[in-house]
């Protein structure tokens, strides 16, 4: 066991673990560990269990430590999904050990803590990163005031990482990823995103159809039943790729 584990990582709250996953990081068979806790209420979520940062984890640290040890060599990578990880200070020292078993790093993330993120920056190998909405739209969508300001400055440093890192043999590999239903952005919402992600520098986006499966009965913030948005004339032609799901 490294000096990671026996320490403050073992503190970490794991809320679940999916021993081997193909969907969490794209082209990679991974285990994701997903963490307890988020800042965040967004009205979508389909994890609300994971939203309250006192709840106690649902797993020791030590029984995703176990497994991982037993995985080695036969998974590409370790992805930490939430909640929002970076919610916890102990995720810093589990990426750092469970990277020295050899793992990729994946990390699931809505960007909630800029000065958390950064450390963890130069230790992770690939990036789903949410962006939920215009910057007048965040609030409404995750029910806390200022979470844009911080989900963009978070982008701006997983870029700045990603420019730090180009042409060398341990690129940061990142997917933007908004998730589309009526009452959190509409045709024109995304227009105004396309064009604010591609001129930041932003070369993969994924539009993820919203899905009801895990969400709350009633939604908050949401007075209507949503309706199907057109993805159509949404400009994307500037990014080098962009998905649908």
């Amino acid at each position: 066991m490294t000096a990671q584990h026996t320490g403050a990582a073992a503190c970490l709250k794991v809320a679940g673990m999916s021993r081997m996953s193909s969907v969490d990081w794209p082209d990679r068979l991974v285990t994701t560990v997903f963490l307890q806790g988020c800042p965040w209420d967004c009205f979508y979520c389909h994890n609300p269990a994971l939203i309250d940062p006192r709840a106690a984890g649902a797993l020791p640290w030590s029984e995703v430590w176990a497994h991982l040890t037993r995985r080695v060599g036969l998974l590409d990578g370790v992805v930490f999904s939430g909640g929002e990880p970076t919610t916890q200070h102990a995720l810093l020292p589990a990426v750092t050990a469970v990277r020295e078993l050899g793992f990729g790093i994946g990390l699931h993330t809505g960007g909630a803590y800029p000065n958390r993120l950064a450390p963890l920056l130069p230790l992770v190998d690939w990036i789903g990163f949410d962006i939920k909405a215009t910057a007048t739209g965040y609030a409404h969508v995750v029910g806390r005031p200022g979470a844009a300001d911080r989900a963009w400055r978070s982008l701006e440093l997983v870029l700045a990482e990603q420019a730090r890192r180009a042409g060398t043999p341990t690129p940061l590999e990142f997917e933007v990823r908004t998730t589309v239903h009526s009452a959190a952005v509409d045709e024109d919402d995304l227009t105004e995103l396309s064009s604010r992600l591609v001129d930041a520098g932003v070369r993969t986006w994924a539009l993820q159809r919203f899905r009801d499966t895990g969400t709350r009965d009633a939604m908050p913030r949401v007075t209507a039943p949503g309706r199907r948005v057109d993805f159509g004339g949404v400009p994307t032609d500037r990014f080098e790729r962009v998905i649908v799901r």
